[in-house]
């Protein structure tokens, strides 16, 4: 992304956002409630086009192809993706119907290949015991885990999780957590980018980090440097203490 910004309904949403993603990073994008992190995500993954600025994603620049043949190669998985699916749809279609960007079955013809793809996706996050099962009887860890599988279903060169921990409790997060660290771990492992406003949901695998603020980049570099004390007080506005242990971050306000 090279001056991306985004108006709605005449307010800005983003400004003068630069950001690049290469092979073998894992980004976190991290931010205040408002910050354009959403928007952000939804223009990465080909769901929305900015209003100024230049977007070029798997090397193919917005405005100036077609680009429903990378839809399947950007595997994107919103919260909000849940409440658009029927709850009687068994988690295995959920994932199947992927293939062609749907959300019921009946749209398109689908073979032994494409239900053996969605299995196999939902082994990748260790939920293909719940192949059978109503997506509408399942727990919100569940579902997102099912979600992400859906999102891997096409083998997606570039893979976007929006604020996917929005409704799960403890052990629901950090068993996400564990499977975004899984999946990164695998060899050839698509680039991922997660959207939080929680420093303890980044994976130990992640590697860079961009910080959003009133619609603008705040910071765009490693893990590292940006979960600073500094950045993340100035971020956030207020006192931040911030720790790293074991891998994952933590923070917490000064009293």
């Amino acid at each position: 992304m090279s001056g991306v910004g985004r108006r709605m309904d005449g307010t800005t949403i983003l400004r003068h956002v630069d950001w690049a993603i290469t092979r073998g990073q894992h980004w976190a994008v991290l931010g205040p409630n408002g910050s354009g992190k959403t928007t952000l995500a939804r223009i990465a993954a080909l769901r929305l086009h900015p209003t100024v600025g230049t977007v070029r994603v798997l090397g193919v620049e917005l405005g100036r192809a077609d680009i429903r043949p990378l839809l399947p190669r950007v595997g994107y998985a919103a919260a909000a993706l849940a409440e658009q699916l029927r709850p009687e749809l068994p988690a295995q279609d959920v994932v199947m119907t992927a293939r062609h960007g749907a959300l019921e079955p009946w749209w398109h013809e689908y073979n032994d290949e494409d239900r053996n793809s969605a299995f196999r996706a939902l082994q990748r996050v260790d939920v293909d015991r719940l192949a059978d099962h109503r997506f509408g009887t399942l727990s919100s860890g569940e579902k997102q885990r099912v979600l992400i599988a859906r999102a891997l279903m096409t083998e997606p060169d570039l893979l976007i999780l929006d604020e996917p921990t929005a409704a799960l409790d403890l052990g629901g997060r950090e068993e996400f957590v564990a499977a975004l660290d899984r999946l990164s771990a695998e060899p050839n492992a698509a680039p991922m980018v997660l959207v939080t406003h929680h420093v303890d949901e980044i994976p130990r695998s992640f590697t860079h980090c961009l910080l959003m603020g009133d619609g603008e980049s705040q910071f765009s570099g490693s893990l590292g440097d940006a979960l600073t004390a500094q950045r993340l007080s100035s971020l956030f506005g207020l006192s931040l203490t911030v720790e790293q242990r074991n891998g994952r971050w933590n923070a917490w306000a000064d009293r």
